[in-house]
């Protein structure tokens, strides 16, 4: 086996700073940085040391075959990663009122975008904060996804709105939970709701405004999350209640008053644990919005994914067994003891 001399083992170094240089060339150039720094340089060290184990552990063919194939799967990656220009683009939220749909339609609005917010409630406190908040950019909106006539109307106001610029991303935010609970102690109205708004609701709405989407060849981004900003205690509190009387006697001694609220109680636990930082998910949204070719998924924040892996590759009684422990529940109503 020919090995190279640690002349040529410059050579990938030489060459991984060539490519650096242009990573962080593009990077300090984009107006919009959803990459950061550390995150280029540890992508380029990695590339560095894998050059350095071509060369100095591979023969002359291999060696050059693999860093080159390496080099050209960067550059690639980085080329399809080129985030475009905010220039003022045209962005539709939904559920603006209050949570994430607030706090990113105030940040999209820093960033320079021009941002409708469709809100539940257009003279309430939400609304009035974003009026007084945000740039002139900014136009809030009476749209309740559950009403046809309102997307309706806020389409047509759109629409006439960016007919020389056009509309570029909808994102899709408005969302409800309801009572979170086991399947049986939950009346029907809970379902409707959950099904009216987060399904029917995004749906309404994608038709609605897919026309203006397809002029401007802008995309659509659906929000959805693997838990929820609980609410408060009282709020819980009530919840509770509201099940209890309308379940009958003989489910509710089915399941215990014990199963029932140690539920409640490690939901509310968790819930209070959540952390104020929307940072993560904003970084993935702005990705959506203005990379040349978006991923089809997102998964923001430290443990999102690894809650999707643990699903999908573990058996149920595990991942059954690691959400038992993290919300403290009883692993079994009475009747099944």
């Amino acid at each position: 086996m020919t090995l190279f001399s640690w002349e040529a083992g410059l050579l990938p170094l030489g060459v991984t700073m060539v490519l650096g240089g242009t990573a962080l060339y593009k990077f300090k150039k984009s107006q919009s940085r959803t990459v950061s720094s550390a995150a280029v340089l540890c992508h380029l060290a990695l590339l560095c040391l894998w050059g350095a184990y071509c060369f100095s552990s591979l023969s002359v063919f291999w060696g050059w075959t693999l860093f080159s194939l390496a080099c050209c799967i960067s550059l690639a990656y980085s080329t399809s990663q080129e985030m475009l220009p905010v220039d003022g683009r045209a962005v539709l939220i939904t559920g603006g009122d209050s949570g994430i749909g607030h706090a990113l339609s105030k940040y999209l609005d820093e960033l320079g975008f021009t941002v409708f917010v469709g809100v539940l409630n257009e003279k309430g406190p939400g609304a009035e904060a974003l009026k007084k908040s945000c740039s002139k950019r900014t136009s809030v909106f009476q749209m309740d996804v559950t009403n046809p006539a309102q997307i309706k109307e806020v389409q047509a106001r759109i629409a006439e709105k960016v007919q020389h610029t056009g509309l570029w991303a909808v994102i899709n935010n408005a969302g409800v939970l309801g009572t979170i609970g086991d399947g049986e102690l939950l009346p029907m109205n809970i379902y409707r709701q959950c099904m009216d708004v987060n399904f029917f609701g995004a749906v309404e709405v994608t038709k609605a405004f897919l026309p203006l989407l397809r002029k401007s060849r802008g995309r659509f981004i659906n929000m959805s999350s693997m838990a929820d900003i609980g609410g408060t205690n009282e709020m819980w509190v009530k919840q509770e209640k509201d099940v209890l009387e309308n379940t009958s006697p003989d489910v509710l001694d089915d399941y215990g008053q014990d199963y029932l609220r140690s539920s409640t109680w490690g939901l509310l636990q968790n819930f209070s644990k959540s952390p104020p930082d929307f940072s993560p998910l904003f970084t993935d949204v702005l990705h959506g919005i203005l990379c040349k070719n978006p991923s089809a998924l997102y998964t923001a924040g430290i443990f999102s994914y690894l809650w999707i892996c643990l699903f999908s590759y573990f058996p149920v009684s595990v991942f059954d067994y690691v959400v038992n422990k993290i919300f403290r529940i009883n692993p079994l109503p009475k009747a099944l003891r």
